[in-house]
């Protein structure tokens, strides 16, 4: 490593503090060579220069909840948790607030909620998630079937650019000033996508959500680079503050519970209930209810899926209205319909939603709940085949999964339970992600809905895309980021996606201490944890 650079914040290469950032919340173990937290944009600005310098590649990383890999590498983890503090500057009659990028979504909203306003976009990590990781992953959630991804909430961000320019970026407005980035991606490469225009809306997938490749096509609709930044998980430069767009906290909230007896409803019934233009629609699929109730449980009550259906009102008795309107709409499709009108019921459903995250943390070491094809969305009306596509494929492997998503969007997390004592059990997950990738292309689906690309899906971002259009991505990046420090091999990369493990015989050893106390921040989803806190 070349010499210290001189940050006024925290810089170290002492295994056990590089150890502490090995590992995010999804499958991988990467020790970096170094951690910088610098203390403030200008401390940023040194760190970018200097690795520009010298050639080292740099990780930005907010939580380390991001489940790609794009917060895990081999240079210098930048942890931005410190830039610009926790306050939240909210102008209520504007409907808009400015915070760091470092601040979270739980954070923000608690701010806002105070002036009866919010950030709609609800990822289930948003008490620790924070605002730059939102940003930079096009993050969702369940309510994006109605409210959309972040990228709409987005009205401006402040950036660091590769060449240690800070710029500010706003949504309708040509940036005005100098930037050698901007300079260069405005001369050299947005001719190339105005005239490949064509080409990008033919592969870009047709589904409600994405958050897969550069977002090239909202690029050529809006003209703000904005729209390229939002999506880009760090690989065109470093976010460090942003201007959002709120809503209003709805008057009421109503919901329904729909029992499907099969996959073949499961599109009809969507659809239905779309119409009413409900907040959430939420899958569980039957594995998910086998792992929650237990296998002789869910084969007794025989049911495929079961939706969870939030609608909106301004009063309580227009939620209850929209809520029945929307149970009558439904019937035809379903096996049983449950209306719940108070704020226990609501809750009760909601708490079946989240009932497999303790028992999959709570997994013994031989068998751990890996996220490897877990973020996959497809157009509406495949998604009962999608969903019997991976059910099929991991049963031929014997890997045992859990189903669940956001069925308004098409969208289906995946949690493979992988026995990682079993010999070859890495060749499984890597064939078995191979093969969904393909399915996922063969259906005009995306990758990724709202997680990103990170590491995991970057290899196969040509099936879904196509050779010239990764291109095209190729060369937004090379006019942002022409030395490549930036996350590099995160959205564009070919390494083996199922290698450099957190779990298995291969998983790189740690320092005991730091090992264990990774286990325990994963188990209970402690990513609001600053590091170097598991040093002690």
């Amino acid at each position: 490593m070349p010499p210290s650079p001189g940050l006024r914040g925290t810089y170290r290469t002492d295994l056990p503090a590089r150890a502490a950032y090995a590992e995010g919340a999804g499958i991988y173990r990467i020790v970096p060579s170094a951690v910088a937290i610098p203390a403030d944009t200008a401390d940023l600005v040194r760190l970018v220069r200097w690795a520009g310098a010298h050639g080292l590649a740099l990780i930005p990383r907010g939580a380390g909840s991001g489940m790609a890999g794009g917060n895990v590498g081999d240079g210098v983890i930048v942890d931005l948790n410190r830039i610009g503090g926790r306050a939240v500057a909210i102008q209520a009659e504007r409907r808009r607030a400015v915070a760091a990028a470092s601040v979270t979504h739980l954070e923000l909203n608690r701010a806002t909620g105070a002036h009866g306003l919010r950030l709609p976009p609800d990822p289930s990590s948003g008490r620790f998630a924070t605002l730059g990781g939102m940003l930079s992953t096009n993050a969702a959630g369940a309510r994006t079937v109605r409210y959309g991804s972040v990228r709409r909430w987005v009205e401006a961000a402040e950036l660091v650019t590769s060449d240690g320019d800070v710029v500010r970026l706003e949504r309708g407005r040509a940036f005005r000033g100098t930037a050698a980035a901007l300079s260069r991606f405005e001369s050299t490469v947005a001719p190339r996508l105005r005239a490949a225009a064509d080409a990008i809306a033919a592969a870009t997938p047709a589904t409600r959500k994405n958050s897969s490749g550069y977002a090239l096509d909202a690029w050529l609709a809006s003209g703000d680079l904005l729209d390229l930044v939002i999506g880009a998980e760090g690989t065109l430069g470093i976010v460090t503050q942003i201007e959002w767009r709120l809503d209003r906290h709805p008057g009421a909230t109503a919901a329904i519970r729909v029992t499907l007896g099969s996959l073949d409803d499961l599109a009809g019934a969507v659809e239905a209930l779309r119409t009413h233009e409900p907040s959430a629609v939420e899958l569980l699929d039957r594995t998910f209810l086998e792992l929650v109730h237990g296998r002789a449980a869910a084969a007794a009550s025989g049911p495929e899926a079961v939706l969870l259906v939030e609608l909106e009102g301004e009063t309580a008795a227009a939620a209850a209205a929209l809520a029945q309107a929307a149970a009558r709409s439904v019937q035809p499709f379903a096996k049983r319909v449950e209306t719940a009108l108070t704020t226990a019921d609501i809750d009760h459903l909601w708490a079946l939603r989240h009932a497999a995250s303790p028992i999959l943390a709570g997994l013994p070491e031989s068998r751990r709940s890996l996220q490897v094809i877990e973020d996959g969305c497809v157009p509406l009306a495949r998604l009962g085949e999608y969903i019997r596509e991976v059910r099929g494929a991991a049963r031929e492997r014997g890997l045992d999964i859990v189903l669940f998503g956001h069925a308004g969007d098409g969208h289906l997390h995946c949690n493979l339970l992988p026995e990682v004592a079993r010999d070859g059990w890495e060749r499984s997950v890597g064939a078995l992600l191979d093969e969904i990738a393909g399915v996922v292309a063969a259906l005009g689906g995306t990758l990724s809905g709202e997680h990103g690309d990170g590491r995991l899906r970057a290899p196969f971002l040509d099936r879904i895309f196509g050779a010239e259009v990764v291109a095209l991505f190729r060369e937004v990046k090379a006019a942002f980021d022409p030395r490549d420090i930036f996350n590099p091999g995160v959205k564009l990369g070919s390494a083996p996606a199922v290698a450099r493990l957190k779990a298995g015989a291969a998983a790189v050893p740690l320092p005991d201490g730091i090992a264990a106390a990774l286990r325990d921040l994963e188990r209970r989803a402690g990513y609001a944890t600053p590091r170097l806190e598991l040093l002690d």
